[in-house]
């Protein structure tokens, strides 16, 4: 069995530590999300969340801190690339202070100026339940008609772009103000900072000239930097994917397909140069066969966001279905990593997690406090059929 991994935004996060427990996770996904971006991490602050973690309630399920999710790389690094010195020395010091304190697996991601994006935190399924979800149309009206990015009118067909006008004539300006908010103010657990619409502006400006080749030459000088001492360390880093994985607002983006990541792993063949492999990222884009890479990459995979997605007509909207559902071959997949991990020594186990959940049952109370994708029941949900799936094909294999 795969390490049972939950994502934990930390001791204000509505789901608690005994949730994790009585979800039937073991490992804890966190990080110190309340640390500014692109300043470093103190080994006394990582010791304090792990001791918190991991023994501050006596007699309780152990809880193991697994993985870092993520330390951020601050936006001059992929503007700059090597040239950000004291940004990438204090990533090397995050890095450092989170080995010390024995935890070897770290995820980031190298997306410019938004990371996740997603259109809908709350679109509601036939079933009553609500789902994260990209309307390819609502973000063309934000593109166009909110942002109004003037290259914008170039990267859309006169169609799409007179669908975008109808969309955006008839919201409101509390549709227009959520809209922004989802796209533009950093969801929790991004690794962006939040941007006001000018803001927004001034930072598409910094990236002109920027293209998909610059960018994976300052991803490459980033880990040029930092592999070799992850390798010394112990620790893994693990890119996750582009979501979704094609490029959005003109920019680049250089993890979406098995090309992307073996470029990666040609131009960086450190051992502690990893993949993150987030099936509901990578699964959005048709031509990604998901088993195929769990294959062709399974030795640099030392973590796993296992979730569905479910591409709509214009195959460029998506929803996110069950875990076991939508465009992803999951059972697959699953057998795919099984395969892997049993290759592996005990205490080189893939780690996973349920990656995000619909709001759904008691988690639908206007009282409830939630943070977007990281329900309780809806991850609770997702981990028990993952489990349950796991356990047959291990039974059956």
């Amino acid at each position: 069995m795969m390490l049972q991994g939950w994502r934990w935004y930390g001791p204000n996060d509505p789901v608690s530590l005994d949730d994790i427990r009585q979800a039937g996770a073991t490992d804890v996904v966190t990080a110190l999300h309340q640390v500014p971006i692109g300043e470093a991490w103190t080994r006394a602050a990582v010791e304090e969340r792990k001791n918190l973690i991991e023994n501050s309630q006596a007699g309780r399920s152990p809880l193991t801190w697994s993985v870092v999710e993520s330390i951020p790389v601050p936006d001059d690094v992929k503007r700059l690339g090597g040239g950000a010195t004291h940004s990438i020395e204090a990533w090397i010091a995050s890095m450092e202070a989170v080995a010390a304190a024995g935890i070897n697996i770290i995820c980031y991601n190298f997306m410019p100026v938004v990371d996740w994006c997603r259109t809908d935190l709350e679109w509601e399924l036939p079933n009553g339940a609500k789902a994260m979800r990209f309307d390819q149309e609502r973000f063309a009206a934000f593109d166009l008609h909110i942002l109004q990015r003037p290259e914008a009118v170039n990267e859309y067909s006169e169609a799409a772009q007179r669908r975008a006008k109808d969309v955006y004539s008839r919201m409101t300006q509390a549709d227009i103000d959520v809209l922004v908010t989802n796209i533009a103010s950093a969801l929790p657990g991004s690794t962006t900072d939040p941007l006001t619409i000018p803001q927004f502006r001034d930072r598409l400006q910094q990236y002109r000239g920027i293209d998909s080749t610059v960018l994976r030459r300052h991803l490459g000088e980033f880990l040029a930097r930092v592999a070799p001492v992850a390798e010394q360390l112990g620790v893994t880093l693990t890119l996750h994917p582009d979501d979704p994985p094609r490029p959005l607002f003109g920019l680049p983006r250089i993890a979406s397909s098995a090309e992307d990541y073996q470029a990666l792993f040609d131009a960086v063949p450190s051992k502690a140069n990893g993949i993150c492999f987030c099936t509901g990222s990578l699964g959005v884009r048709a031509e990604n066969d998901l088993p195929a890479m769990v294959k062709r990459f399974a030795p640099r995979i030392g973590f796993a966001h296992l979730r569905a997605t479910k591409r709509e007509g214009d195959s460029l909207s998506f929803f996110e279905s069950d875990h076991l559902d939508g465009d992803v071959d999951m059972i697959a997949v699953l057998k795919a990593l099984l395969t892997e991990n049993r290759k592996r020594s005990s205490n080189d186990q893939i780690v996973f997690r349920p990656d995000h959940g619909h709001r759904m049952l008691d988690d639908l109370a206007a009282t409830k406090r939630t943070n977007p994708g990281y329900t309780a029941i809806g991850r609770l949900r997702g981990l028990a059929e993952l489990r349950g799936a796991i356990r047959a094909i291990e039974y059956a294999g």
